[in-house]
């Protein structure tokens, strides 16, 4: 945590001399104070007075480095280095051209240490939290053997294969959470606002009101005075759970399994865990990394902590010396599928290609599921509020059919 906040982007305002004696004043944004004594160094200024300030929400926002950044920047340097462009050169040329203040600092240190002579995956683990375990390790093993164009091309494929597949995961995830969210607050202001309405024109009839519209009246009634006690035991109820997950282990591994339950979803969930955990597996172990070290940072980038539990059994299994697809298979969690691939992998040699294949296999899985969820949850939302809004709206009618037929 120490390590987060002494990364974050800070805002330094200076007042210096220039070249000829004349006061000069700035601001610039870096994350360290040392990175702007050095740029403003370049410039010939001398530093007079420095101060640092934190950064408002808006500009934290904007100049804030993302996954996708680290990886468009993977991209550039491959294709860079492909063409023959020196590792140095490359890297200026990306942080010359960067629009965020976070890249251009962090493009910066990295510079600076390449120069100094310490290895690129040295200078990579220190100067941000941004490259990963694997990443660095993918890195180190490219410096080893002179290869870091075709490392760096590996790594930028990898990164936009998984951000393909967690897009698609939060598609799958947010269409039917708007969908409830939308039918609970219909249903919600129906009840609190709409049919107090049709009560008080009711309370003039003087006369008994139709079964199912009492019913729903009561119901009301009670949305009325105790919604609010369940919103608030909710959010009570969602804070306990997530201070849990955070402090027992436990609780992690059963919410995570109990994810995998849920109807549709819980598939989507699975699938994108074993298609990330192949591809990562598959990606370190073709750049030469050591098997046992390849399950260990796969199961940190499993995304689940069930499936993280499994992968870490199959690495205490595989240590042991047992066959990889044997450990799997004790495990209880891969399907059949996986571990017939997986043994042919490591019988004939070429456990990547499989692994590969596993992950396409299941990411096209998680394509069509996404794709056929609109067709699967369109006809249930039209029935769901078909039956509750017109359920509503019949038991509102009711009373005043009812006196019509009796004037009539």
């Amino acid at each position: 945590m120490k390590n987060r906040y002494k990364n974050q982007l800070k805002s330094f305002h200076w007042r210096g001399l220039n070249s000829i004696g004349k006061p000069v004043s700035g601001q610039l944004l870096a994350l360290t104070e040392n990175e702007v004594r050095d740029k403003l160094k370049e410039q010939h200024i001398q530093v007079k007075k420095l101060k640092k300030r934190n950064l408002s929400l808006y500009k934290r926002i904007t100049q804030r480095v993302k996954r996708k950044d680290i990886t468009i920047l993977t991209r550039q340097l491959a294709t860079m280095l492909m063409t023959g462009v020196p590792l140095i050169q490359a890297l200026k040329l990306v942080a010359d051209n960067h629009r965020k203040a976070e890249m251009k600092s962090i493009l910066s240190q990295i510079v600076k240490g390449v120069e100094s002579g310490t290895p690129l995956s040295k200078t990579l683990r220190t100067a941000s939290t941004h490259f990963d375990t694997l990443y660095v390790d993918l890195v180190a093993t490219g410096e080893q053997s002179g290869n870091l164009a075709e490392v760096f091309e590996r790594i930028a494929t990898y990164r936009e294969k998984s951000e393909q597949l967690r897009a698609k995961v939060i598609k799958a995830l947010i269409y039917p959470s708007m969908v409830v969210i939308t039918a609970l607050s219909v249903t919600y202001l129906m009840l609190t606002v709409v049919i107090p309405e049709f009560e008080s024109m009711f309370s003039g009839f003087g006369a008994d009101l139709p079964w199912f519209t009492a019913q729903v009246l009561i119901l009301s009634h009670w949305v009325k005075s105790y919604s609010g006690m369940v919103f608030m035991a909710l959010a009570i109820a969602f804070l306990l759970l997530k201070l849990g997950r955070k402090k027992s282990f436990r609780i992690q591994l059963a919410t995570s399994r109990a994810s995998l339950n849920i109807p549709i979803i819980g598939t989507i969930i699975s699938k994108a865990s074993i298609a990330k955990f192949s591809r990562t597996l598959a990606t370190s172990f073709s750049a030469g990394i050591p098997i046992l070290s390849c399950l260990k940072t796969s199961a940190k980038t499993a995304n689940n902590i069930h499936y993280q539990n499994a992968i870490e059994q199959v690495y205490a299994d595989t240590a042991a010396g047992m066959p990889m697809y044997i450990a799997m298979r004790n495990s209880q969690t891969f399907p059949e599928m996986v571990l017939q691939m997986v043994m042919i992998g490591e019988e004939s040699g070429s456990l990547d290609d499989m692994l590969n294949k596993v992950a396409t296999i299941y990411e096209f899985e998680i394509d069509n599921t996404v794709d056929n969820l609109g067709k699967v949850l369109e006809p249930m939302i039209i029935i769901f509020l078909g039956v509750v809004v017109g359920g509503l709206v019949v038991a509102m009618y009711l009373p005043i059919f009812n006196l019509m037929s009796v004037l009539g």
